[in-house]
């Protein structure tokens, strides 16, 4: 054997392994997810109101977080803000419609990384027919096995602000202002391995 080709094999043999991390696919846990959402009242107060979600998926590599992608469905109907006559106000037709319009959804576009742990999320937001460009600032909780699932499991929290004008809600303006802050938490989990 040529001394070359054998100092070629032993520098192979001899290199450490490099495991490339896949993508992996979350399901995102209604029961683990909150979608808040505060308005300015008057300048008075800044109330909260909660969505749900019904379904998400995440996929998050590691390895390239640039390269994840998410989407989630909010179903309208279970929208709420812990006063009855107000949870009708908000589902009526002076704003959600949430008869004529009973889902809203959001499909990210674009992932960019701002650091360790942190993303910016770029998406679309269809909320009252109308379809918007949305940017989601995110912050990686943890990923991991979930201590007694035994799955892998990932926590996300996000930040994002929208005017709900430019989705065609413009009941009650000024008095409920344009600016609505979001504040997002949400737990997935993968199958199992």
């Amino acid at each position: 054997m040529r001394p070359s080709l054998l100092l070629a094999l032993l520098v192979i043999s001899s290199a450490p392994a490099v495991a490339t991390a896949a993508p992996v696919t979350y399901q995102l846990d209604p029961t683990h997810t909150d979608v808040l959402f505060t308005w300015n009242h008057n300048g008075f107060s800044f109330p909260t109101g909660r969505a749900a979600i019904s379904s998400g998926t995440l996929i998050y590599d590691a390895a390239k977080p640039t390269a994840s992608q998410v989407q989630v469905d909010l179903p309208l109907v279970e929208l709420a803000t812990h006063v009855p006559k107000l949870d009708e106000i908000v589902k009526g037709d002076k704003l959600f419609d949430v008869a004529k319009f009973p889902q809203a959804s959001f499909r990210s576009t674009s992932v960019t990384a701002q650091g360790t742990g942190r993303l910016k999320i770029t998406g679309d937001l269809t909320l009252h027919g109308v379809t918007r460009p949305v940017v989601l600032d995110a912050t990686l909780n943890k990923v991991g096995e979930h201590p007694s699932r035994k799955v892998p499991t990932i926590g996300f929290n996000a930040t994002a602000v929208i005017r709900r004008s430019e989705f065609g809600l413009t009941g009650f303006l000024p008095n409920i202002a344009d600016e609505v802050q979001l504040r997002i938490t949400t737990e997935g989990q993968g199958a199992k391995e």
